[in-house]
């Protein structure tokens, strides 16, 4: 055989393999899904990001027409439950119902020592909503705008104090990237938890938080916080008449908890696709977003490679507060 016929047969039989390789896949992904398809939660039960997976998971169970079931995996500030979806078969079967502004934090803070990389370990499927956070004062700080909060910060530099659920938690690095938009000097006063954060802000232990707004909101209503700024772009729908830390002054401000759903990396597209294609219909749905909003979430959908600058965006800034703030890991 001439060497030219053994080049055309040698391509034809690489493309034949390549051929016969697509095939499952195709297969795959046109029967999909035809079993359970497990969504890890990777913090315990009943927080933000558990409960935003069950009404997640039930509404995309009942588009696709086969059951998904929440699993939590809870453990190293949520890193437990991210690895294993990242080491799970790239099938489609197995999801993440990612924190996805606390795995970026643990991306930026921790770096190498997560044991998986966000950016390359992961398929990212959609953007599930957003929990938007708010500035908090206990009654007795005479700061009643966002202004009249950065003018006393200014004036007693590393006296004010602020509140965090703890050492790299999003109500942390939301109060350093203040300080850093702000040029303010604050005391950062970390705690186990929202809960014992909020019990010692509305008595008067710590002065200040940029908590979530699920969390902020009774206290806010009961009158025992005064809510001085939104930070999110928006306007928070349950509290409408808070103005925004832009429109407050701070130009540019901008955090809020991010969530959606992630894949392990090298899942077939086309799987990629039926289940965004199904998240995209889901987050369309009235009833969807008013059992989101009920949770404090408001409910946001992104395209696949939407998703991917969402999370790229998200550690590029809190890389870079993390560095100005000079933030080290426990």
């Amino acid at each position: 055989m001439s060497a030219p016929r053994r080049a055309v047969l040698a391509g034809a039989l690489a493309l034949t393999g390549l051929l016969a390789a697509a095939a499952p896949l195709a297969a795959q992904a046109a029967d999909y899904p035809d079993k359970p398809i497990r969504l890890i939660v990777p913090y315990p039960p009943g927080g933000a990001t558990d409960v935003i997976g069950r009404v997640a998971a039930q509404a995309l169970g009942h588009e696709l027409n086969q059951s998904v079931v929440v699993e939590n995996r809870a453990g190293a500030t949520g890193n437990i439950g991210a690895a294993a979806v990242a080491a799970a078969a790239p099938d489609g079967y197995t999801l993440l119902m990612g924190a996805l502004t606390s795995h970026s934090i643990n991306a930026a803070l921790y770096g190498s020592k997560v044991p998986y990389d966000l950016q390359k370990s992961f398929a990212p499927v959609s953007m599930l909503g957003r929990v938007p956070l708010v500035f908090v004062v206990n009654p007795q700080v005479p700061a009643k705008n966002l202004q009249e909060l950065i003018a006393l910060a200014k004036s007693k530099p590393g006296q004010l104090t602020f509140a965090s659920s703890g050492n790299g938690s999003p109500q942390h690095l939301a109060g350093e990237l203040f300080k850093v938009a702000a040029g303010v000097d604050m005391l950062h006063v970390p705690y186990r938890g929202s809960g014992p954060a909020m019990t010692d802000l509305v008595g008067g232990q710590v002065l200040t938080m940029i908590e979530t707004a699920p969390a902020a909101q009774p206290q806010i209503k009961g009158g025992n916080l005064r809510p001085l700024a939104a930070a999110s772009a928006k306007r928070i729908p349950t509290l409408p008449d808070l103005p925004t830390a832009s429109e407050a002054g701070l130009q540019g401000f901008e955090v809020s908890s991010m969530f959606g759903i992630l894949a392990p990396a090298g899942t077939p597209p086309a799987v990629i696709d039926k289940l965004n294609g199904a998240l995209k219909k889901v987050l369309s749905s009235d009833a969807v977003k008013a059992q989101m909003l009920e949770q404090g979430v408001i409910a946001e959908y992104a395209t696949p490679q939407g998703t991917a600058q969402e999370i790229k965006a998200e550690i590029d800034k809190w890389t870079m507060v993390i560095q100005k703030a000079n933030i080290k890991a426990d």
